[in-house]
């Protein structure tokens, strides 16, 4: 082969070599994948685990509900100070942080099941100590992967994003579902431990230069209030809020309590439950596909419809069907809540200022979860008293009825896709963080 001419440059080569990477999968973006990628080969298998570490340790139906409950209130009570330490501090140094009390406490509760007999407090406690890392971590990472990616490739990259995400979930899922008949729930929280460790390391080498230096203001209390405008002013945004604090519920409740209870009655055990679990998985991947080429401009009203299958898992539950049939549900609930979790966050970069984003998500999942650890701590009362077919049906009933309400609110109907904005009209130096634009409402 010829070599090339002495004068041809250089970076001539470097640029028509084929990239590993498109264009728009920045530093950043790569890293957070990754990074999330290890973590849900862990955490998956790992609240299975939990749950029958508690059974079997002796545990009933409403212990399981606690220890589920002890991770969720942690959620609650610091969800709103993770999102403000989140647009007030370097996003990466908090999102460590929180991997690394996530590790900890996985490692003991890890501990405790493979050498000794764990009591429930303790599970409750460090199950709790775990919640308070995610309550930390979510508003941070949601506000990192948001600045992470520009307006024209949002839909594209929230869906590779979700569908590595959920792609990981499956393998976590159904390896953990199989450890834990082999080998016991512990060793399962011991490689959950280790996937923190991991992903911590690689949110470490995470670049927050690009996030423009916050203006000297109030304190934590008007960063709160600066992210309440944020929502109350969005009815779309509350509304949602608002429908997913009964969906998130009743859905953690059968998935959490009831699901592992019936796979042991009625399904043969924890394998089972983790391949169900699984094939939401595969959905949700099928889901992030679709979403990787589909482009819907009625961005909320699509999505909401799409959260009416959400209702199947639980009906599933209470018929019980078959380990097929199961699974045929979850993987058709996977699909549809992709496709609304993509929509959902294509909206939030749309409609939100970049200085804002971690306290208007820790709003969103502060409202998503409030009532988790309530629904699952009640799961076990509510299966005394009214049977465990009838709370299933009931938690089908409660997705229907949520999500049928939030689409009688106008703008939830109206949003729509804005188009991105001309590239050429960009003035050169530094890029301003644009305010919120006011959506679109035509028909």
């Amino acid at each position: 082969m010829s070599s090339p001419p002495a004068d041809t440059p250089r970076d001539t080569f470097r640029t028509s070599a084929p990239r590993r990477r498109p264009e728009w999968a920045g530093r950043n973006y790569t890293l957070l994948t990754g990074a999330a990628v290890v973590t849900n080969l862990g955490s998956h298998g790992a609240l299975i685990a939990a749950s029958f570490a508690v059974l079997e340790a002796g545990g009933s139906g409403g212990d399981v509900g606690l220890v589920a409950a002890a991770r969720t209130l942690p959620l609650v009570l610091f969800l709103l100070i993770g999102g403000a330490l989140a647009d007030r501090l370097p996003r990466h140094r908090v999102m460590v942080a929180a991997n690394a009390l996530n590790c900890v406490s996985q490692a003991a509760f890890a501990g405790l099941v493979l050498t000794g007999d764990p009591q429930l407090w303790q599970m409750m406690l460090l199950t709790a100590l775990c919640g308070t890392g995610t309550a930390f971590f979510n508003p941070a990472a949601e506000g990192m992967l948001l600045s992470s990616v520009s307006g024209e490739h949002s839909n594209r990259a929230f869906a590779l994003f979700r569908m590595a995400m959920n792609g990981a979930g499956i393998g976590g899922a159904a390896l953990g579902g199989a450890m834990i008949a082999a080998i016991g729930p512990g060793w399962v929280l011991a490689v959950d431990a280790a996937a923190f460790a991991v992903a911590g390391a690689l949110r470490a080498f995470l670049d927050v230069s690009h996030v423009p230096g916050r203006a000297p203001g109030g304190g934590l209390l008007a960063d709160l209030r600066e992210g309440w405008v944020e929502v109350k002013t969005r009815p779309w945004l509350w509304s949602i809020v608002l429908q997913f604090s009964v969906v998130v519920a009743v859905v953690g409740a059968a998935e959490a309590v009831y699901g592992p209870l019936v796979a042991r009655d009625r399904l043969g055990g924890p394998a089972p439950w983790g391949l169900a679990l699984a094939c939401f998985g595969v959905g949700t991947i099928a889901g992030a596909v679709l979403m990787m080429f589909w482009k819907p401009r009625r961005l909320l009203l699509v999505g909401t419809l799409c959260v009416f299958p959400l209702a199947l898992p639980s009906a599933g539950l209470a018929v019980p069907l078959p380990v097929w049939g199961l699974c045929a549900v979850m993987l058709v609930s996977g699909l549809a809540i992709e496709v609304f979790g993509v929509n959902w966050m294509t909206t939030m970069h749309q409609e939100i200022p970049e200085e804002k984003f971690s306290r208007v998500s820790a709003y969103d999942w502060f409202g998503s979860v409030s009532m988790l650890p309530l629904a699952t701590a009640l799961a076990g009362p509510a299966e005394t008293a009214f049977g465990r077919t009838s709370a299933l049906w009931g938690c089908a009933a409660l997705v229907i009825l949520g999500t049928a309400a939030v689409l009688l609110v106008p703008d939830v109907r109206r949003m729509t896709r804005k188009p991105p904005k001309p590239t050429a009209a960009v003035p050169p130096g530094p890029t301003a963080t644009a305010p919120a634009q006011a959506y679109d409402t035509t028909v």
